[in-house]
C-alpha cells in the first residue's frame, strides 16, 4: 500500500468513526429527550395537584365570561367554573336556555350570572357590544372561547356548502378573535388593579381536526389550526400583562356537535373533560412540542404525544388514516340519511 493509499484509508476511517460517534449522540440525545418528555407526560396528567383557581380571581369575586355557554362543553365550564367560586357571564344563542343554565348556577353554586344571548354566525356588530356593555364594570379575570361549529357530516372540500363553510369561518374565528379584543382588555385591566396578585385566564377551544390535517373536514380542520397558531402568539404578547393564554386541544367528547352520545375510554363526556381541562392549566400535558397548548383528558394526551412521537401530526400515514375514517363516517351518514328520507316517504 502507498503512502498516499495509507492516508486516505486512515482519512477514511477516521470519518467513519466520527459519523458513528456523531449517529450515536444523536441518538442518545432523542431517546433522553423522549424519556423527559414522557416523565412529563406522567407527573402532567397523574401526579401533579389541581390547579387553585384562586390565582385566577376564584372566590374573590371576580368573573368569567363563556361563549357557547347553552350545551355540553360550554355549559361544564360555566357549571365548573362557578364552583369554584367565579361569578359567570353566558353568552350563547338560546336566550331560554341561558336563563334555565342560570337559575342552575345561582341555586347550586350561590354566584352572580348574567346572561348574553346572540348568533355568533351573523359576526354584527351589534353582538360585540352587547358584550362590552354587559362586562365594562366587572372585574373579569377569565375567558373560555368555546363557540364553535364543524360540519354537519364530512365533506370533500369541494363540495362544502357556502353557508356552512361560511359559518365555521366566522364562529370558529372572526367571532373568537372580535370577543377575545372585547373581552380581553377588561382582564388585563383587573389584573392591573390586582397589582398582579391575581393572574388571568383565556382558554380557547382546539381539536384533534386541527392538531392533525383532517381530509374530509378541511374547512373545519383549518379554522382550528387558525386558532392554534394564533393562540400561542397571543400568549406571547399577553403573559407580560398577567394573562394566561391556552389552546385545549381535543379529540372527541360526547356533545351535539360530535353527535356522539356513548361514552368509552378515549370519549369522555363534558364534564369529564372540563374537569380534566381545570385541573391541568398551564400543563401541556399531551402538547409537550407544543408552546401554550394543552391536551388535558388523559387519553386524548397520550394519543397525542404518541403521534408526535412516531409518524407526526403532518405526515402522510395520519393524513390516510383521517382520510379513510373520515369518508368512512360520510359514507355511513349518506346512508342513514337515506334511510331515514326513505322511511319517511313510507
Amino acid at each position: 500500500m502507498s503512502v498516499d493509499q495509507l492516508v486516505a484509508h486512515v482519512s477514511e476511517c477516521s470519518i467513519t468513526k466520527y459519523a458513528i460517534y456523531g449517529a450515536l449522540l444523536v441518538g442518545v440525545f432523542k431517546l433522553t429527550f423522549l424519556a423527559l418528555n414522557t416523565l412529563a407526560l406522567i407527573f402532567d396528567l397523574f401526579i401533579l395537584p389541581p390547579v387553585d383557581f384562586k390565582k385566577y380571581g376564584a372566590k374573590k369575586g371576580n368573573w368569567a365570561v363563556v361563549t357557547g355557554a347553552s350545551d355540553g362543553i360550554g355549559k361544564e365550564y360555566a357549571l365548573q367554573l362557578a364552583a369554584k367560586g367565579l361569578n359567570i357571564v353566558l353568552i350563547s344563542r338560546t336566550q331560554s336556555k341561558l336563563e334555565l343554565i342560570a337559575a342552575d348556577i345561582t341555586s347550586k353554586y350561590k354566584v352572580e350570572v348574567k346572561i348574553i344571548a346572540f348568533d355568533a354566525s351573523t359576526d354584527d356588530v351589534s353582538n360585540y357590544e352587547a358584550i362590552s356593555q354587559v362586562i365594562a364594570d366587572l372585574p373579569v379575570t377569565v375567558l373560555v372561547n368555546n363557540v364553535g361549529q364543524s360540519h354537519s357530516i364530512p365533506v370533500p372540500f369541494l363540495e362544502t356548502e357556502d353557508k356552512e363553510l361560511r359559518d365555521i369561518i366566522t364562529i370558529n374565528n372572526t367571532a373568537t378573535l372580535k370577543i377575545t379584543q372585547v373581552v380581553a382588555p377588561i382582564i388585563a385591566a383587573t389584573v392591573s388593579k390586582s397589582n398582579k396578585k391575581t393572574r388571568g385566564l383565556i382558554l380557547t377551544m382546539g381539536s384533534f381536526g386541527g392538531l392533525l390535517p383532517t381530509p374530509y373536514l378541511a374547512t373545519y380542520s383549518g379554522s382550528k389550526a387558525f386558532l392554534q397558531a394564533w393562540s400561542a402568539a397571543l400568549a406571547g404578547e399577553l403573559k407580560p400583562q398577567g394573562i394566561d393564554v391556552e389552546l385545549i386541544v381535543s379529540y372527541l367528547v360526547t356533545s351535539a356537535m360530535s353527535k356522539i352520545r356513548k361514552t368509552s375510554l378515549a370519549i369522555p363526556n363534558p364534564k369529564q373533560f372540563v374537569k380534566s381541562t381545570l385541573r391541568g392549566i398551564g400543563r401541556r400535558n399531551g402538547a409537550q412540542e407544543r408552546y401554550a397548548t394543552n391536551t388535558p383528558y388523559w387519553a386524548h394526551a397520550i394519543m397525542h404525544f404518541a403521534i408526535d412521537q412516531t409518524v407526526g401530526v403532518y405526515s402522510k400515514i395520519a393524513n390516510k388514516l383521517n382520510f379513510d375514517m373520515h369518508k368512512s363516517i360520510r359514507v355511513r351518514a349518506l346512508k342513514r340519511a337515506a334511510r331515514l328520507a326513505s322511511e319517511k316517504k313510507e
